[in-house]
């Protein structure tokens, strides 16, 4: 800024006369209004120029730009320099060289403003460092004012470390470099972690230099995950998997380890051109296996909880990371097909027999069906031929019903046994899965463990009573239920059903019979062995005609013997009237032969 001339005061000036007003110097009020001005600069307004601060306080900051007034600007423009200090020299932009007071107008923010891109496109380009203010948190961020353009700094810029706490930053003065412009949409985005990156790629290249397979080193936990925990080891971060956590199985890694802790990991493997690093706890730790109690064999019981579930079966921890699998046909005497869900689930503590145990190979196979007897080893006793009991629905199938005496205790009841009167062409029909039903024992399939159950047999066979009621020729009324191709079903009296042919449902006066409709049925065949009963409607009729037919011919019949002379009647007599007398002398002359 230029020094200000050195105007020397006028010698003969009267003093008393510019008391009253008066001009008594040779010099005219124009000429020393020239002389002053020439003292100031000039300025126009929405001009940028230097100024050099000279007072400050608390809330403001006083510019001198070398105009006739000094400008007032608010110290909350300064938030980005915080050190900022009497002396110093400025950019500020002139809004107004006066206002209504006579006050200069001035901003230091429109100043950054108005030069901010420049500055800022020059520092992405040139790689600058530049100071801003974070005014606020934001969605994914911060906001930071940056040459009094807001500018995103994504939470991921902040620092190398995962930031908890992003309000701690709000109001802080930080350094960053420019990383992103969007000139369309004026958009900038900053970043702090640039700054420190490249320091701690060198820290990591020296670090990772010096490790080695197998090297245990103390770290702290940075941050934990889903799927694992990342250490830092001083500059540079490991990661140690869920699973190398624990040798047991861990759901959540904070179940293991906790955030800012100390604890000493073994480096398990490390990749140098990428930089990651393979880290483990529980390999500090004998294996369980080695541990296992030598004596434990095949057939002992053993306690554990369940830690795993799938359709196949469960994995159950009977020490920690000692875990065996009980498969799902290993937790029932039953041969359904069913999931390990039915049966267990995660966090049961249970008891399981010890099927194959594998010390190499550190596997095991575990029951829990063999802690109860088979039932099938004493099926004979408790389920005996023509034993009858109470068993559970639990599938169909078109040829029958497989239902459950007991877990493990399954039969068939044949479709053909379920009912003695009823045409069944589905058990679904009869009764429903889940539902009880009384049985019978026919028969005792030991090797293949299957029963051969009946629920008919439990009451009297009622084709004993049918075959004297249904008769082959009697007539009963009956309604027909069904219509098929081949003809119709009948439900007849005592619930019984039958059969009848299209040609036998035709009615006397030509017209088909129909569904729900009540006709008399006159039975045509009777078979008690494939319970069937086959029915005809029109044979009532048509025999009706045939008797009628065989009674008119025997009428007419009747009328040609009236009609015969009375001649050959008298000859017929005589004829007969000689034999009886021929019989007589016989039987007299039998006598005669007897004496």
């Amino acid at each position: 800024m230029e020094e200000l001339k050195n105007i020397q005061p006028v010698e003969d000036f009267n003093w008393d006369a510019y008391e009253h007003g008066e001009s008594t110097t040779e010099v005219s009020r124009e000429e020393q209004e020239q002389a002053y001005d020439g003292t100031l600069h000039n300025v126009t307004d929405r001009e940028v120029v230097e100024g050099k601060v000279i007072a400050m306080n608390k809330r403001e900051v006083v510019v001198n730009i070398g105009y006739k007034s000094d400008g007032v600007i608010p110290l909350s423009e300064f938030r980005y320099n915080p050190e900022l200090k009497v002396g110093d020299t400025i950019e500020v932009y002139i809004d107004n060289q006066e206002d209504k007071k006579g006050q200069l107008i001035l901003s230091h923010k429109k100043a950054r403003a108005t030069r901010a891109w420049d500055q800022i496109n020059a520092a992405l380009e040139n790689q600058e460092i530049i100071k801003g203010f974070i005014k606020c948190r934001t969605k994914g961020g911060m906001i930071v004012d940056v040459f009094g353009i807001e500018a995103f700094l994504p939470g991921s810029q902040i620092d190398v470390k995962p930031i908890r706490d992003y309000d701690v930053f709000v109001g802080k003065t930080m350094e960053f470099k420019v990383v992103k412009i969007n000139q369309e949409f004026k958009n900038v985005v900053v970043s702090h972690k640039a700054l420190i990156e490249a320091e701690l790629e060198q820290q990591k290249k020296e670090i990772i230099g010096k490790l080695q397979k197998g090297q245990v080193l103390e770290g702290i936990v940075k941050n934990i995950t889903s799927y694992g925990v990342f250490i830092d080891l001083g500059g540079v971060d490991g990661l140690i998997h869920i699973t190398d956590l624990s040798w047991g199985r861990v759901n959540d890694p904070h179940e293991v380890v906790a955030l800012d802790e100390k604890l000493n990991v073994v480096i398990l493997d490390f990749d140098e051109d990428r930089k990651r690093i393979a880290l483990g706890l529980k390999q500090l730790t004998p294996h369980p296996w080695d541990a296992l109690d030598p004596n434990l064999k095949v057939g002992d019981t053993v306690k554990g909880k369940v830690v795993v579930m799938a359709d196949y079966g469960a994995f159950v921890e009977i020490a920690p990371g000692v875990e065996g699998l009980i498969h799902v046909s290993e937790m029932s005497w039953s041969q359904h097909l069913r999931s390990a869900q039915d049966f267990l689930k995660v966090g049961d503590e249970i008891e399981a027999v010890v099927l194959t145990l594998d010390r190499e190979e550190r596997k095991m196979s575990l029951g829990i069906k063999q802690l109860k007897p088979d039932p099938w080893e004493t099926i004979e006793e408790k389920y005996p031929i023509g034993s009858k009991h109470v068993a559970k629905v639990r599938n169909f199938t078109n040829f029958g019903v497989f239902v459950e005496l007991e877990e493990g205790v399954d039969g068939l009841i044949h479709i053909s046994d379920l009912s003695w009167t009823k045409k069944i062409k589905h058990p679904s029909e009869f009764t429903q899965i889940g539902a009880d039903i009384d049985v019978i024992v026919l028969e005792i399939d030991k090797e293949n463990r299957r029963l051969s159950l009946g629920h008919k047999q439990l009451e009297e066979n009622p084709w004993d009573v049918f075959e004297t009621v249904f008769t082959v020729g009697s007539v009963h009324e009956g309604q027909i239920v069904e219509m098929l191709d081949k003809g119709a079903v009948i439900a007849l009296p005592y619930g019984v059903e039958g059969f009848a042919t299209p040609k036998h449902l035709v009615k006397e006066d030509g017209t088909q019979a129909q569904l729900d409709e009540k006709l008399p049925f006159k039975v045509i065949e009777f078979n008690k062995d494939a319970k069937r009963i086959i029915l005809s409607h029109s044979r009532i009729y048509e025999d009706a005609q045939k008797a009628e037919a065989r009674a008119e011919r025997k009428t007419k019949r009747s009328q040609k013997k009236d009609d015969v002379p009375v001649i050959q009647n008298q000859a017929a007599s005589t004829t007969l009237g000689d034999l009886d007398a021929l019989a007589a002398l016989k039987e007299q002359m039998e006598k005669g032969d007897d004496k």
